[in-house]
């Protein structure tokens, strides 16, 4: 594998990357198709096989653990759960399951966040074929019209509802259940609607209706439904199977092996209403025999600090966030060295997805991991989709930047297909989904005519010399948009190229400028704005975003970013910041933190429009 000079001088910890060579075919309609050189290996036929085998071969192995929740409302302890024990969980609630006579057309639909009781359900679901879905839990809890999660419980028409506890869930559970639906709590509530507790499921005795249940699923049984984030639609359902499952539980293990040399330990937050978390994440740890520890932080202001915890007290082996996450992360392990030792001690990758991370913050990462232990932990990256299992594309190299997405994961087929100018990459291979439930025009509309799936993700070479090298991203097809004057605007790298100038004040950025003469920008400050700002810990995000040193900042990023630009195409002509908080109810930002620049754009049409006509107040231009 060729090496840069700078991967060469630089130390990382040693990782093997498995996918070294691709192997091309260019069609006489000038696309590509790429694929890994490495053909995929065998995998599991079911989930639920790696489940019956770890609970044979490490029954007392930890498999799921979380802190105990005490009566002030703090957490204690772990409390674990092992592979044999969450086998007959799932044999005691799958029977229960099989008595309801639930099923793809009357499936099992989850309400809330990450908790034990949420894995013992979905592993009960997956033994006995009946499909599920881990419902964001933003559209019970933060939502005030429950549209989204009308929208859901619509399309899927569920038997059963199951959320942890009634006296948060219930005014959610009311508004949406179908009648006949079954409704299951692990905590009740006075005056709750009519449910049962998920206690009672778990006292059920198993009977051979569980195994035979069990037994007729196979790699084409639904597992779950995953719904889009959505945009300016309504989310659709995408189908997950088994097939899908351990196919990329396998093609992650082939593209980096040192990731499951020896059973994984994540210590992870990431919602299980996603792909990466549900999927990836929590598949990982159930493929390969690992331990999962919840962690109940989140990567705010305020819920940091109990990941930070977590992270004091258990050495992940692998280590998984967002880039809001690794911008905290990396600020507190300058000054918190029991962090750094125990974070560093044994993890052999950081891992993130679902937005671009800053270059300065990957910088910092790197900088502490030089001082603690001599060495750099490679920051692991790629490309994927709810569609895709997650994971298609992983980096083949160490001396990775922002941006690199990879090569294709073994067994995967991309189509480099040229749309717009640009590149659109597509996927055909065994972790890919059959299709929306219930949308067969979405599904027809998804895949083209050769039936690979159309991603809307741009990429081109980060080295066209040497493909070997990998992709690099090039931004949302759907985003990019033409200037009045017939210019096309690049919206992913110029997003990135504004993030990486503000770090670390800028969160994210929404483009503006369609059908006009300039290119705009809103930005989004990140939660440092408030220290810069210099005001009270009661000022409004208002009052912080129009302070002078926010708005000297964001004037310098201006100042900045002009003098390296090439055109109208790469100058932000203007820009206001925000002082709304991208909004969850209306899709403008996912519960992971990705922005949604469509969605924003829909709903702040009178902002754009102010923007470009000067009719807001603190509107921002280039000196």
């Amino acid at each position: 594998m060729q090496e840069t000079e700078e991967s060469r001088a630089v130390r990382y910890r040693e990782l093997e990357f498995g996918v070294r060579s691709l192997v091309e075919t260019e069609l006489a309609d000038g696309s590509l198709r790429v694929q890994a050189e490495q053909p995929l290996a065998d995998y599991a036929l079911r989930m639920t096989d790696r489940l019956v085998h770890w609970a044979q071969t490490a029954p007392d192995r930890t498999f799921v653990a979380q802190r105990e929740r005490l009566a002030d409302g703090s957490t204690g302890d772990w409390k674990r759960i092992s592979y044999a024990q969450t086998l007959a969980a799932a044999r005691s609630i799958g029977q229960a399951l099989v008595q309801r006579k639930l099923s793809a057309d009357r499936p099992v639909v989850i309400l809330s966040e990450n908790d034990l009781d949420h894995v013992m359900l979905a592993m009960a679901c997956l033994y006995v074929g009946v499909p599920y879905c881990s419902v964001s839990a933003p559209y019970s809890l933060v939502s005030t019209d429950y549209a989204k999660l009308r929208h859901v419980v619509n399309t899927l028409t569920p038997g059963l509802i199951f959320a942890n506890d009634a006296a948060r869930y219930d005014m959610a559970v009311r508004a949406v259940a179908p009648e006949g639906c079954d409704v299951v709590y692990a905590k009740g509530a006075q005056g709750a609607v009519p449910h049962t507790l998920l206690a009672e499921l778990q006292a059920t005795q198993p009977t051979p209706e569980v195994d035979a249940a069990m037994q007729a699923t196979g790699p084409d049984t639904i597992t779950k439904f995953l719904f889009t984030s959505g945009s300016t639609k309504l989310p659709k359902a995408v189908i997950n199977t088994h097939r899908m499952w351990c196919a990329n539980q396998q093609q992650i293990a082939q593209t980096m092996p040192d990731m499951v040399k020896g059973p994984p330990v994540l210590v992870d937050w990431l919602p299980w209403n996603h792909t990466f978390g549900g999927n990836k994440n929590i598949g990982l740890v159930l493929y390969h025999g690992g331990t999962f520890y919840i962690d109940e932080g989140k990567p705010t202001a305020a819920g940091i600090g109990e990941t930070l915890r977590n992270l004091r007290e258990i050495s992940p082996t692998v280590y998984f966030n967002v880039p809001t996450g690794f911008e905290y992360i990396a600020r507190a392990m300058e000054e918190d060295a029991q962090l750094r030792k125990r974070l560093l001690s044994r993890v052999r990758v950081f891992f993130y997805a679902g937005a671009s991370l800053a270059q300065p913050v990957w910088d910092s990462l790197h900088r502490m991991q030089e001082q603690e232990c001599g060495e750099r932990i490679v920051m692991g990256t790629g490309l994927g989709m709810t569609e895709s299992s997650p994971s298609a594309m992983f980096i083949n190299r160490p001396d990775v930047q922002s941006g690199d997405l990879g090569v294709p994961v073994p067994g995967l087929e991309l189509k480099l297909a040229p749309v717009d100018g640009k590149l659109e990459v597509r996927y055909r291979g065994p972790n890919i989904t059959p299709g929306y439930w219930r949308a067969p025009e979405a599904t027809a509309e998804a895949f083209d005519e050769e039936g690979f799936f159309r991603s809307g993700d741009a990429v081109q070479w980060r080295d066209p010399a040497d493909h070997n090298r990998g992709l690099r991203f090039d931004g949302r097809i759907a985003e990019d948009f033409k200037l009045a004057t017939g210019t096309f605007v690049n919206v992913g790298p110029l997003r990135a190229k504004i993030i990486h100038a503000g770090a670390p004040y800028i969160q994210d950025v929404v483009l503006t400028g369609l059908d006009r003469k300039e290119v705009g920008a809103i930005l989004f400050g990140s939660p440092l704005c408030a220290a810069l700002s210099g005001l009270g810990p009661d000022a409004t995000l208002e009052q912080i975003m129009h302070s002078a040193p926010v708005q000297q900042h964001f004037q310098q990023v201006l100042n900045q970013l002009a003098q390296s630009s090439t055109g109208s195409a790469t100058r932000i002509a203007r820009a206001v910041a925000s002082t709304r908080a991208p909004s969850l109810d209306l899709g403008e930002v996912t519960d992971k933190g990705s922005i949604n620049q469509r969605a924003v754009l829909t709903h702040r049409a009178d902002v754009v429009k102010g923007l470009h006509e000067d009719s807001l107040p603190f509107i921002l231009k280039p000196n």
